[in-house]
């Protein structure tokens, strides 16, 4: 049974749960301390009461954000067995991204990767290890797939992974620069091409 949390870490919830989305969208650094007050409705000593600086925030958001996007994947995904409808969970998915209501400000490893390259380097470490994580899900799949005889013997679990990471993130960065919802259409609809060639 799980305890229950304390007033204080209530409030820390509270404060990474609604600003959260902010930082997404916005960035860390046009993310401004007046946005978190707006969005929790709380004072400034009451947020830096719990947490040390705006970038401690930004850190728990990012968290916060990544795992939400990673439960409703993994939801996904272990809806079927068979490990080429687990890869074709991806497409199924981020053919639609943008219109997935917590998902609108776009993905936040990208989003976070691309602020936080040269400006911030616990962010930056953040979003690796997010990449790192999903990298490592998409070959375990893979793998899983080969012992079970469900995908062809001589696919290689890191080129997979790669091409559907680098695919999707490319996909959702121009969908949401240009406006146009079609490249994520074009490219999922490629991407299932390329997942069902791995059929053994």
């Amino acid at each position: 049974m799980q305890e229950a949390l304390s007033k204080s870490e209530r409030t820390r919830q509270f404060i990474i749960e609604k600003t959260a989305p902010i930082f997404n969208a916005k960035g860390i650094a046009g993310t401004s301390l007046n946005d978190l007050t707006q969005a929790t409705g709380l004072t400034k000593g009451s947020i830096y009461g719990n947490f040390e600086n705006k970038d401690e925030v930004a850190l728990a958001a990012f968290d916060y954000n990544f795992e939400r996007v990673n439960a409703y994947m993994k939801n996904k995904i272990l809806a079927s067995d068979n490990a080429i409808d687990r890869l074709l969970a991806y497409p199924l998915v981020y053919r639609d991204f943008l219109e997935i209501p917590f998902l609108q400000p776009g993905c936040p490893i990208l989003n976070t990767a691309t602020e936080a390259d040269d400006t911030h380097p616990q962010l930056r470490d953040k979003a690796a290890a997010a990449l790192a994580f999903w990298k490592k899900s998409i070959e375990n799949q893979v793998k899983r797939g080969i012992a079970r005889q469900e995908i062809k013997p001589d696919t290689k679990p890191n080129e997979v992974a790669i091409i559907i990471m680098s695919l999707i993130e490319g996909a959702i960065m121009q969908a949401k620069v240009t406006r146009k919802p079609a490249y994520l259409k074009v490219t999922m609809d490629f991407l299932e091409r390329v997942i069902r060639e791995l059929k053994a």
